[in-house]
């Protein structure tokens, strides 16, 4: 292993411990995986093998958690399907698997390491929907009419199989008419077709969300990898493909939410609040010359920030950035039939759950069981106690593995820029209050604290700037403006 890769991976190993979580499986878990040799069947699940599932994900991603399809109907109707990995019937409650799930509660992606929640013989092969093999998995179908609203919805179990790997760069860039069409597209005969309606109907779907208030919000994420003993820092991208599946998984959700409450069932839920620093983000419009009401409301908000990114399309990204922050932070509650649902005020939704990462996010393989549950009339997995203290434990894990990707990000940026100290770079201030100034440079896009020179610096102004120093363990680079 290069000395590059041991740093990094080391510093990620310590920031786990650090934050409560375990880099390695237990020997206990390692039995239990030695005694799974073959992916899960049921004999009485529908054959839905015969239908044209595609995956769409990251380029690089194993691990498999939901297909897509969509198909057109009488009416101006349209049925899309979801199919999420049946993990748990491979992972039962309370196994020493799901324990260590349990701990965790997310896979944490770091550039020299992805820590997997669920061993990777699973995420990545038995429990994933990989291309061309047969998978158990839990079916969310919902009709969809001409307006783009969910008229019905209905979940089962059905053997699914994976009639393509698709990925984000490549599909996108082909529904956005900037590229051909991808190979793996072409070689399924109906798969172009039905990808172009599963996009118009994403794209009818997420119009009507922004209708009911959703937000528009586009942050730029500068991601770390390890890429043949290098550290690569690229720029996360935002296409058609990528909301597509937004699109898809939030419908997913919903549908999973409504069921259970219509079944009265406690289940969990993921929220996000009315906003308590609403009055900042006011003051935020009116440094930009807009005005938005003094109580909470997504739509006005939602139309000055598509104001804000036809203006300023550069420096939209540290906006929306600045919004989600004081938006506040996402977490899992507990809801019980009778509760006033709290929702989620950056999609607009009253009814959502996590759902539809299984093999990544424990919240999801909690809301899977209560769902296998449900659909065979049974009692819930989770007594009410249980479920109320795993909300909290996954809200504080989930914020925990955000803080050490981001940590570790930059301690690979810090790494990939320590050579160039003294190095000139051209930039644009990304931050400026208090707390500092920050500025990101344009090749490589890697965000540093400007240390001197911030005298009347603001957010979008573009600089030349000095790299000074880093200090890769703790992730700082420190840039001095020219």
């Amino acid at each position: 292993m290069s000395k590059k890769s041991f740093n990094l991976e080391s510093l990620a190993k310590q920031a786990l411990q650090e934050k409560g979580f375990q880099s390695e499986f237990s020997h206990a878990a390692w039995e239990q995986l030695d005694r799974i040799h073959q992916p899960a069947s049921l004999s009485a699940a529908e054959d839905l093998t015969s239908l044209l599932w595609c995956s769409i994900d990251n380029d690089d991603s194993r691990d498999l958690d939901q297909l897509t399809y969509a198909e057109k109907q009488a009416e101006g109707k349209t049925a899309i399907w979801i199919a999420v990995a049946d993990v748990d019937a491979l992972v039962a409650k309370d196994s020493a698997i799901d324990k260590h799930a349990a701990i965790n509660t997310t896979s944490v992606y770091t550039p020299a390491r992805v820590f997997t929640m669920l061993p990777e013989k699973l995420s990545t092969d038995l429990t994933s929907l990989n291309e061309n093999a047969d998978r158990l998995a839990v079916v969310i179908k919902i009709i969809i009419d001409a307006q783009g609203q969910s008229e019905n919805s209905t979940i089962f179990e059905a053997m699914v199989r994976n009639g393509a790997k698709l990925a984000y760069n490549s599909l996108g860039s082909w529904l956005e008419g900037q590229a051909e069409i991808p190979d793996k597209v072409k070689q399924v005969q109906g798969l172009e077709d039905a990808l172009r309606c599963q996009h118009e109907t994403a794209q009818l779907l997420k119009r009507n969300r922004h209708i009911a208030g959703a937000l528009t919000l586009e942050t730029v994420e500068a991601v770390a990898k390890m890429q043949n003993e290098q550290v690569i820092v690229s720029l996360a991208g935002h296409n058609f493909a990528h909301q597509l599946i937004e699109d898809f998984m939030i419908a997913a959700n919903s549908a999973m939410a409504q069921h259970f409450r219509d079944a009265k069932i406690p289940s969990f839920r993921r929220i996000v609040r009315i906003p308590k620093r609403w009055d900042r983000i006011v003051q935020v419009a009116a440094m930009l010359g807009e005005t938005l009401p003094e109580k909470p409301d997504p739509k006005a908000l939602d139309h000055f920030l598509i104001q804000q990114k036809q203006k300023n399309p550069e420096t939209f990204p540290d906006l929306s950035l600045t919004v989600i922050k004081l938006l506040g932070r996402g977490e899992y509650i507990v809801e019980v039939p009778g509760d006033k649902p709290i929702g989620h005020f950056g999609l607009a939704l009253s009814e959502y759950v996590h759902s539809t990462a299984p093999n990544r996010r424990f919240p999801d393989l909690i809301s899977q069981r209560i769902c296998k549950a449900y659909l065979k009339n049974k009692t819930t997995p989770y007594p009410l106690p249980e479920l109320i203290r795993l909300a909290a434990h996954c809200t504080h894990q989930e914020d925990a593995a955000m803080k050490i990707e981001r940590r570790l990000n930059k301690s690979a940026a810090a790494m990939l820029l320590s050579s160039q100290i003294g190095a000139k770079f051209s930039g644009i201030v990304t931050g400026a209050g208090p707390k500092g100034t920050w500025v990101r440079i344009l090749q490589p896009p890697v965000e540093g604290k400007v240390i001197h020179g911030v005298h009347k610096l603001d957010v979008g102004d573009r600089v030349s700037v000095t790299l000074a120093r880093v200090d890769i363990p703790k992730g700082y680079i420190d840039f001095v403006v020219n």
